[in-house]
């Protein structure tokens, strides 16, 4: 692991406290979210930027009144927080970027906090074991920050897809935060996907978490209690939680060994999946998106899911499906007729 505390451009760092405070406080309306994907879209790092503002906008709550109290920081009257709680509504209306980047390293260096970013990158998968005892493993382009304190664990997912085997602890939960969520835990075995600042998938082995959706469709749902084989699935259409089968369960999580299972999926998410792993262009045209794909293949051989596309479709369709390789290294999937 190596630590991670590069200071960004302040005009980065300001936006994303903007945009934090706006999830935070549940004012992100529908017209903004294009913005907010589009600005994490412009560079890498504002993704882990934004992932590290949500989280400090949090501790905050906490944190600013102290050394507001001890003298540390000198801010606005507006910004001393009443026993009445956390406004981060108020506070983006006030200046919280301003207080944000004041305070943002303040807020690293403060006792009792120790992280340390992991990451993996395309077409690879990770392990690791935390201080506490816990265990992660990472999906290609992932990337983790892991804070410890004495009265919870926190991680951040900037971004990725990550399963968590927790170590039993009632005194100290484990938090995972992400831009589109939170999953709250003592002890468990669950998988948390986000890979972009609305979408968020949690699915549970084992145990049971509490996951807090952010805003969708400009409503802040409301904390969902997960079991095992629980899925929740939250994204621009809104939040929903079902039972899997333990096999649509194994199904979901064969990432862990390196697969991928397709059940009647349609052929633009096959291809977005293996997009994702391997960090490459692939697309399907219209004609051929919605054909459906069911199999189990290895996420590492994309050459060996191309081969067995054209086995894919029935025998006698008119068309079949047609890899073709282009020169700037992007692939696309298309439909032609069959040679009669």
């Amino acid at each position: 692991m190596s630590r991670s505390h590069q200071s960004p451009d302040s005009a980065a760092d300001e936006q994303a406290s903007l945009w934090a405070a706006k999830i935070e406080g549940s004012s992100l309306n529908a017209a903004e979210r294009p913005a907010l994907d589009a600005w994490l879209n412009e560079n890498p790092a504002h993704r882990a930027l934004l992932s590290k503002y949500c989280q400090f906008s949090v501790d905050l709550k906490e944190q600013l009144p102290e050394l507001a109290a001890a003298g540390v920081l000198e801010l606005p009257e507006e910004i001393i927080f009443a026993q009445s709680g956390w406004r981060p509504k108020r506070l983006a209306a006030v200046g919280l970027a301003a207080a944000a980047v004041a305070v943002f390293a303040l807020w690293l260096a403060l006792p009792g906090r120790r992280g340390e970013t992991i990451a993996t990158v395309a077409a690879q998968r990770r392990s690791f074991v935390l201080a506490d005892g816990s265990r992660v493993e990472l999906n290609a382009r992932t990337s983790l920050f892991v804070e410890s304190g004495p009265g919870e664990r926190r991680v951040r997912l900037d971004g990725g897809e990550v399963f968590f085997v927790v170590s039993k602890d009632k005194g100290r939960p484990f938090i995972v935060t992400t831009p589109a969520g939170s999953v709250r835990v003592t002890g468990t075995q669950f998988d948390v996907r986000s890979e972009t600042a609305s979408d968020l998938v949690v699915t549970v082995l084992e145990g049971s978490v509490q996951v807090r959706p952010g805003e969708t469709g400009g409503v802040l749902p409301p904390a969902a209690s997960l079991v095992a084989n629980d899925q929740l699935s939250a994204g621009a259409e809104g939040v929903g939680v079902r039972t899997l089968s333990r096999d649509a369960v194994e199904d979901a999580l064969a990432w862990r060994q390196g697969l991928v299972v397709f059940d009647h999926t349609p052929l633009r998410d096959a291809l977005a999946c293996f997009a994702r792993y391997h960090g490459r262009t692939i697309s399907a045209t219209a004609g051929a998106a919605n054909r459906p794909i069911t199999g189990r293949y290895s996420l590492d051989d994309l050459d060996a899911f191309f081969a067995d596309l054209d086995a894919l479709h029935a025998p006698d369709a008119p068309s079949e499906l047609r890899v073709e390789r282009l020169p700037n290294g992007a692939v696309r999937v298309s439909l032609c007729d069959k040679n009669p």
